[in-house]
This record gives C-alpha cells, structure tokens and sequence, in this order.
C-alpha cells in the first residue's frame, strides 16, 4: 500500500488495477494478484480487499515504534540532528460523517466546509517527515503544539530543541509551554491580530541587513532585507522581514480579491440606483455579505448619501495598512546565539514542510477520506505520510548522486523497467527489461546495481508498465 501511494497514488479498492499493470511480490517472491468479484459499486473480491484493510489495522497499531525505528535509520544514513523541529498542520476531509470523535466541522483548508475532517500535524527535521499526528478537526491549530513537543522529546531522546512553527501555532499559552519544557523557539507573529506587529513593521527603517536565502526545492536565491527591532518584553527578539518576492505575490493577490469585491460592490449600486433594493438594513445587509468575501473589508468601506444612493470607496485606514504589510512577515524567538540571517534562513526552512504537506494531499491522495473508523482512518493517513518519508529519500539519493531529475520524472524513469515471459526451447523463462539510461541512472543512485526477481516467482505472466 505504501508503495502505491508513492508509485501510482490510489486508494485501497483502486489498488487492484494498479497490482495488474505492476509486478508486485510478497515475502515468498509470489506475485501479488488482485480478485475480481463485482458486488454492488465494489468490483473487487471483498475478502481479498479485507487483507489489505486488516493490513491497516495491524500497521496502525505499530505507528510509534515503527516511526521511531525509520528515525534511527534516517539519523545513521543522512546525519540528522534534532535541534530544529519543523512542524505545519494541514486537514482532510471526510467522504461521509467520519468517525467520532476525531471527525468535527473546524476550519477547513480544503474549502470544504460542509465537510467532517481530522487535522494532520506533519513533523520534519533536516527536510525528512519523522513524525506525525492526527488530531480532531475542530482544534485549534495552537493547540496542538504541546502534544507535539512532548512526543518529540519522548520518543526520539531530544533534551532541547528549537520548535520552528507558522503564525498560526502562536499563543501567550504555547509560548509559556514551549518555555516550561525549557525548549526553544522560532516562530512567526500574525501581522493582522496584534497591535504591536504593526509597531514592530513601522519601526523597522533605515537599511536592513540583506541577505539571500534558499526559497523552495529548487533553492532560488532571493534577496530579503531583515531588520532586528526592539521587542516589548526583555528577552525577546524580533526581526522583520521584507521579500520583494512575496511582495510582488501578496499585492497580486490583494488587487485579485479587489477586482472581485469592486465588481460586486457596483453591482450592488446598481441594483439601489434601480430602486430594486431601498431599505437601509437590506442595503447594510448585501454590502456586509459582499464584504466578508474576498477579505472585502480590508479594502473598502460603504455608506448611503442623503439621497439614499449607495456609495462605496476604498478604505482610508484599512487599505493603507494591508499595502504596508505586504511583503513582510515577523519573527520572534529568544535564542540569542541566532543572528539575523540565520533567523530567516530557518523560517524559510518551514516551506520544506508546506511542500510536504501539499504532497501528502494533492500527489499522494491523503483526501479525501473514505474510512469510517478511527484506526483505519489513522493508519490511511499514515500510509501517506510513509510514502513521503520514501519520496523525500529518493529525492535526496538522486540529489546526492548528481541525478537531475525531479521524483516524478525518477518514476517515470523506472517504467521502463517491465518483467517479460518468454519460451525458450519450450520453456517458460521469465526476465527483466534493462530500461532507459535514466533508469539505471535512478538505480545507481540508490546502490541498486542488478535487479532480481525473487526466486521461485509463481504466478508468473507477461506485464507491461
């Protein structure tokens, strides 16, 4: 299962056509061959199904051990050291209620707000997913933190650590937490929530230090200018940063949703000039309705002439303060041997998880959720975060090896590879195609240098990938 969704992203039922076109094995070198039975939607056996559905429940079971033994592994092959922890949450949804009690109506980033979902936690160190978590949909993203640090120091022997988090996983409350536990931390600030970040923005003048740090998996320089102001409580330090790249980004988006809400806005006018909407709350009621989409209060604002016209215009106070904040973003920490450069070189670092994250939801199909129990919707989740933890060490061995291909042209790459049937002399013999250059290519940087089938192969017939 984990390595379909690595392969051939799919769920359990889609499973069986994947186990036709590709030649899987199991312990005894015997091909893995799915069973055909139509019943209802389901076009699989279901008693052949239920392996692989018993296979999760067992899988689940082992979640702790088997993450901390991949974490010895990883520490022996690629050095890792644990002294940044990365974490992001994401959610997933729900085809159908879901199990309770992890299953709740919460903040969705999937816009699927009709929908049940689970939150997933993804922890990272050095780039490579070594943890994860499921939570119940409906939590908090600052609620999570606690847990996560306290499993991080409990299983993987971590004495200190700096916990690297997004706006969203900050609180008065995990601070004080993080502190208890004497860890320390690197996180951003909410520019929109809090006076003082907009103080913070304000005071930062006169020449930054610049400085260029690697954005991304394909680590593209971009200059950013970093100031280092002073913070409201002793101890504490702040930097603020300003990206011409996320700049550029940030106002695009902005005049986007303008465009939208401006479009709307006049719609309206047009509709109170008609005569078709008069009374004043109506009127209030569709321009606040216009005014929550699109971040439309941000940018503008409304009233009624004596004449009872409806007039709009840009926000005097409010859209000043969006285009001031635009490509800037706050740090906060208080390890004080950070120096300015190294602060944003390592928050940059969170979008290595945003990446992971988005794998395991766009390319590895972790949603939407089929699964109505608990465990099984645990282990689902695990089986993608497994497939991510393979696809982020096939990434680095073709790194290492000077491989330039991306995963997905890798896989590509090793289809290729087919297992042939052929008679010789009136015997059956079964073989292996070489593949393409860039094949062996993916093979060499993973130390394989022949490729085997299992001996006895039964089953055996002719598959083409």
């Amino acid at each position: 299962m984990v390595a379909n969704r690595l392969a051939c992203p799919s769920s359990e039922h889609a499973l069986a056509g994947w186990l036709e076109s590709d030649w899987v094995v199991d312990r005894q070198g015997q091909r893995v061959v799915p069973v055909w039975k139509k019943r209802g939607r389901v076009k699989v056996d279901l008693v052949w199904l239920s392996q692989f559905y018993r296979a999760l429940d067992l899988l689940i079971q082992h979640k702790e051990e088997i993450e901390q033994r991949l974490y010895g592994r990883l520490r022996e092959v690629f050095d890792l050291k644990v002294d940044l922890v990365f974490y992001d949450l994401t959610s997933t949804y729900f085809e159908g209620e879901g199990p309770e009690p992890i299953a709740r109506y919460g903040y969705s980033r999937d816009g699927q707000r009709k929908n049940r979902q689970v939150l997933v936690g993804l922890v990272m160190v050095n780039g490579l997913p070594i943890a994860h978590h499921v939570w119940a949909g409906h939590l908090k993203d600052e609620q999570t933190v606690e847990g996560v640090i306290e499993d991080v120091q409990r299983r993987f022997s971590v004495e200190r650590m700096i916990f690297v988090g997004d706006r969203g996983m900050v609180s008065t409350r995990t601070l004080s937490v993080i502190k208890r536990r004497e860890q320390g931390y690197l996180v951003g600030l909410v520019r929109r929530q809090r006076p003082e970040v907009i103080d913070y923005i304000e005071s930062a003048t006169g020449p930054g230090t610049e400085c260029a740090v690697g954005v991304g998996a394909a680590q593209k320089k971009a200059k950013t200018g970093v100031w280092e102001v002073a913070a409201a409580e002793p101890g504490v330090r702040v930097f603020v940063v300003h990206s011409d790249e996320r700049q550029a980004y940030e106002q695009a988006m902005r005049e986007r949703s303008m465009q939208r809400v401006r479009a709307k806005l006049e719609a309206l006018r047009a509709r109170v000039a008609k005569g078709q909407l008069k009374r004043p709350e109506k009127i209030g009621a569709a321009a606040a309705k216009i005014l929550s989409r699109h971040h439309g209060h941000r940018y503008f604002d409304w009233r009624l002439s004596p004449q009872g016209q409806f007039e709009y215009f840009e926000h005097p106070a409010h859209l000043a303060r969006e285009k001031q904040i635009e490509g800037k973003y706050v740090i906060q920490t208080e390890e004080q041997e950070l120096d300015a450069v190294e602060a944003v070189k390592h928050y940059k670092e969170l979008a290595e998880v945003e990446r992971g994250v988005r794998r395991l939801k766009d390319v590895i199909r972790m949603r939407p959720i089929y699964h109505q129990t608990e465990p099984r919707v645990r282990a689902h989740i695990f089986v993608a975060a497994l497939a991510l933890l393979l696809e982020r060490v096939l990434e680095r061995k073709l790194t290492a090896a000077g491989v330039d291909l991306s995963v997905g042209d890798a896989w590509q790459a090793l289809n290729t590879i087919g297992v042939v049937q052929f008679d010789v002399g009136g015997q059956k013999k079964i073989g292996i195609t070489p593949g393409s250059a860039r094949a062996r290519q993916v093979l060499l940087a993973l130390g394989v240098k022949r490729i085997e089938l299992p001996s006895p192969v039964r089953n055996a017939r002719v598959v083409t990938h």
